[in-house]
């Protein structure tokens, strides 16, 4: 009875195998015919050229409306009617007397070290100042319970990065962290 179903099946598959392989050969043989039918201008030997003249407007321009090429008129000034000056001078001097109160600005160190023994700090300060010379490491900064070992002031992480590359080939632990640049 298995064998039965099973032969009764493969008969089914090829019957639809050879309806639908019909439909898929006549289909690429339509695509292979209609591909290669590509209609080609049959040339003469000549260079192809056609008179448009008579299909284009014809303009004339009078004595007075000829185009002046090489005078370039000055374009007229118009005066102002409506002046805000004075309110733009009054936001700009808020502004300055905001940042003459400004101590601090957000900015970026980056941090080479942070832990808990100061002998490490020393030590990895020591290192820094052997083997990258270009930059400097900030005092020892101990804010409980680590010590941090920091090296510059940067106002953007774009102006940090390039030393953040350096820093990290001699230091893998170094990162950018945000802190509060004083201002002088």
């Amino acid at each position: 009875m298995m064998v039965v179903k099973s032969l009764a099946y493969r008969i089914k598959n090829l019957e639809w195998l050879v309806y639908h392989s019909k439909f898929y050969f006549l289909n690429a043989v339509f695509l292979l015919l209609m591909s290669c039918s590509s209609v080609a201008q049959k040339s003469s030997g000549k260079p192809y050229h056609e008179d448009l003249s008579k299909l284009r407007p014809k303009v004339e321009f009078s004595e007075e409306v000829k185009p002046k090429d090489t005078i370039k008129e000055e374009p007229l000034r118009v005066a102002p009617t409506r002046h805000i000056n004075a309110q733009v001078d009054i936001v700009l001097d808020s502004i300055d007397r905001f940042n003459l109160t400004r101590k601090f600005i957000d900015g970026f160190t980056i941090q080479i070290y942070s832990g808990q023994k100061k002998d490490d700090a020393m030590n990895v300060i020591k290192k820094m100042k052997e083997e990258v010379t270009e930059l400097s490491a900030n005092p020892i900064r101990y804010e409980q319970p680590k010590f941090r070992v920091t090296v510059g002031k940067y106002f953007t992480r774009l102006e940090a990065q390039s030393d953040l590359l350096v820093l990290r080939r001699k230091f893998s632990a170094a990162s950018l962290v945000p802190e509060k640049i004083p201002l002088k």
